[in-house]
């Protein structure tokens, strides 16, 4: 399907911002207007935004029931109460769980950890792991990435004199935990000023409201930081505000001085030698830390992160390279056999969603299908399945554009046993004799709810430029504005009317990929677009495309220069 360039237009009074920054900043009007871009409109803004200092973090105690979590937490160490962290099993739960467990063992050696069984306890606050906490004599659990719905856990917790502090950033439910202290900037009562946390920033902002209060040494709390960037990439949570300052000081932790976990997984990740940046924790880190928790357990995840020696840590990272070979194989397989059966339904092309089931399918792996899904259709999806003898099918969610999937599915929650997430992605449960009514009423909301521009993919181009404005300077703002993600996107150009200039040919074993050397006239660049050989001869026979792409560093034999990489080709003369 192709997609929609929408290229965004700046208004007089942004054109005018963009020349005063221009001017002021002695930068050109194209990196000036990258930066009205992000709604920087004075140079001050501009320069706070590139440089971003661990000083612009927010006052943690501004966040509800903070100065509760603290008290609670500084008793529980003083009296040398027992304490367990627990975690969810993705990457920011384990964060999370390896970050505040890394925090407190300077503190107290009465401490354990735990993370919850993905097949056996499902997602958040279990009971199971209540029991545990209970067998280990804990008197006070920390819950991150988890627990702002668990009323009935943090009661039963009660009941067995567990006191638990919530560290958690989903959408809280009608009524809070009884917990002593539930920290989330998304209650309605919470005037925290930056609501888009990871779990695990939760978690930070804990430890340093601890820092903070009882004049801990805060290199200890910052060297933690690398932790927080690992969550808020795999997380998608938006890199706005805190959320960048975190990820960037995290990111500059990751390349002077990595833990010994950290640099194990990037090892086998085969990065250990070169910048790493947020693309390679989304794509190298963040799976592999995550295909723990899917295939086998969270708790290996966070062994690594938080371990010294460094023969252990090779070996974990090891195992869980494994694990990610098999969740990529188990992955395909659950695509294929989703696909054949859309393909199979006869009312497929009708439909404004993509609810599929099948018994079986791994558990792990259901979120990555959805979204492989959406990349097909491009609708709401859900991906569902159930295990031998379990009562349930559970399943995760994947949304497009900016619909609200987490609405759609609240709408039917009457017929769920459980559910959690956001307006992007979650996850539900259900009995099996609900689910017919369930794809009925799901399909009868979006189909009620979603526009019609929601279900067409879009690209939103920063501006349409010629290949004459990409100058190192102009490349050395554009590094400045990482790390980009959601609500500060990569950005991506287009140019029109574009031919080969010398050198376009097929590459890779095979020739599935395209390496360019192109030109619009105004000057040359080159670049690689995977999966796009078959437009070589089109191209080589000097017919013009025009170009949407991203730009990116290419180092070769030691010599580093800009290239492209197409987001979309289109063929002008098909």
């Amino acid at each position: 399907m192709q997609s929609e360039w929408k290229i965004r237009q700046l208004s007089d009074e942004e054109q005018a911002i963009q020349a005063m920054l221009a001017k002021e900043l002695k930068i050109s009007d194209l990196s000036a207007r990258m930066l009205v871009d992000r709604g920087l409109t004075t140079p001050e803004a501009a320069r706070r935004f590139v440089r971003p200092t661990i000083d612009e973090l927010h006052d943690p105690f501004l966040m509800r029931d903070m100065e509760q979590a603290v008290l609670r937490l500084h008793t529980a160490i003083e009296q040398h109460e027992r304490i367990m962290v627990y975690g969810d099993y993705d990457v920011d739960g384990t964060t999370a769980t390896a970050l505040m467990y890394s925090f407190l063992r300077h503190l107290t050696d009465n401490l354990i950890f735990y993370i919850p069984d993905r097949h056996k306890e499902g997602y958040g606050i279990s009971f199971r792991g209540i029991d545990v906490a209970q067998q280990e004599g804990c008197t006070l659990m920390i819950a991150l990435d988890c627990g702002i719905k668990a009323v009935d856990k943090v009661d039963y917790a009660a009941e067995r004199k567990i006191d638990c502090i919530i560290c958690d950033h989903h959408t809280p439910g009608e009524t809070l935990p009884r917990a002593r202290a539930v920290l989330n900037m998304k209650r309605a009562d919470c005037p925290y000023p930056y609501k888009e946390l990871s779990g695990c920033g939760v978690g930070f902002k804990l430890a340093q409201a601890y820092t903070e209060r009882y004049c801990l040494n805060p290199q200890w709390l910052h060297s933690l930081l690398a932790l927080t960037a690992m969550s808020i990439a795999s997380d998608i949570v938006p890199i706005t505000g805190e959320n960048r300052v975190l990820a960037t000081m995290g990111l500059r932790q990751i390349n002077r001085l990595p833990s010994i976990g950290v640099r194990a997984i990037m090892q086998v990740a085969g990065i250990a030698d070169k910048p790493v940046g947020i693309q390679d924790l989304v794509y190298k880190i963040g799976p592999r830390i995550n295909a723990a928790g899917r295939m086998h357990s969270g708790a290996e995840a966070v062994r690594l992160l938080i371990t010294d020696d460094p023969e252990y840590a090779r070996h974990l990272a090891q195992e869980i390279d494994s694990h990610n070979t098999e969740r990529r194989d188990c992955d395909n397989r659950t695509k294929e056999e989703a696909l054949a059966q859309l393909e199979n339904d006869p009312d497929n092309s009708k439909k404004y969603t993509t609810v599929v089931y099948a018994p079986g399918w791994h558990r792990g792996v259901v979120g990555i299908a959805a979204s492989r899904l959406t990349e097909v259709y491009y609708r709401p999806t859900i991906v569902l399945t159930s295990e031998e003898d379990a009562g349930e099918i559970t399943g995760s969610a994947r949304s497009v554009s900016d619909f609200d999937i987490y609405q759609a599915i609240d709408s039917c929650s009457d017929l769920l046993t459980n559910f959690g997430g956001h307006r992007f992605a979650a996850g539900l449960s259900m009995m099996p004799e609900n689910l017919p009514e369930f794809r009925r009423r799901f399909e009868a909301y979006v189909a009620a709810h979603i526009r019609p521009e929601q279900m067409r993919p879009t690209v939103d181009v920063e501006a349409e430029i010629a290949f004459d404005e990409i100058t190192p300077e102009f490349f050395n703002l554009l590094r400045h504005l990482e790390p980009f993600g959601p609500g500060n996107p990569r950005p991506v150009f287009v140019t029109r009317n574009v031919i080969n200039n010398r050198g376009t040919r097929r590459v890779g074993r095979t020739g599935e990929h395209l390496r360019l050397d192109l030109t619009d006239r105004t000057a040359a660049i080159s670049g690689i677009a995977f999966g796009e050989g078959d437009k070589a001869l089109y191209l080589q026979n000097g017919n013009p495309i025009d170009l949407c792409y991203e730009l990116e560093e290419n180092t070769f034999n030691h010599m580093t220069s800009i290239q492209l990489r197409p987001v979309e080709i289109r063929l002008l003369n098909p």
